[in-house]
């Protein structure tokens, strides 16, 4: 299933703000949670990702510093900060009264549209 773009994108900084409360990451490493977390159904690209995390720390919600691996490779990794914690709960009221109005909507729907029964693969009597 492929999920719009439009609703990949306002997700995006939750998403990300909320895979770094579990602690500091870097770039593959967030991608990898969020393939994982949504079941592969969620598949992000670098080109998708850094634009966010840049903004992200012009923002103040995340820092950034460089470290080196045992294998010598430098890698940036993101932490979250304390206003970037208050912008997660705010995020989190915010998804929780969309969810919560769609889940509404779509119960409604399916109360008010009559079910559809398949067709019989019985043949009609003649005369029918």
């Amino acid at each position: 299933m492929e999920i719009n773009k439009d609703l990949v994108a306002a997700s995006s900084t939750p998403i990300v703000l909320a895979i770094l409360a579990e602690g500091d990451s870097y770039g593959y490493a967030i991608l990898q949670r969020v393939q994982e977390l949504s079941g592969g159904r969620l598949e992000w690209t670098d080109g998708m990702l850094y634009p966010v995390l840049h903004r992200l720390e012009r923002l103040g919600f995340v820092k950034s510093r460089w470290e080196t691996a045992d294998n010598g490779r430098r890698r940036k990794y993101y932490r979250i900060t304390s206003i970037g914690r208050e912008q997660l709960a705010e995020e989190h009221r915010q998804w929780e009264a969309v969810d919560e109005t769609l889940r509404g909507l779509w119960s409604a729907l399916q109360d008010s549209v009559a079910p559809t029964r398949p067709p019989s693969a019985a043949p009609l009597p003649q005369g029918a």
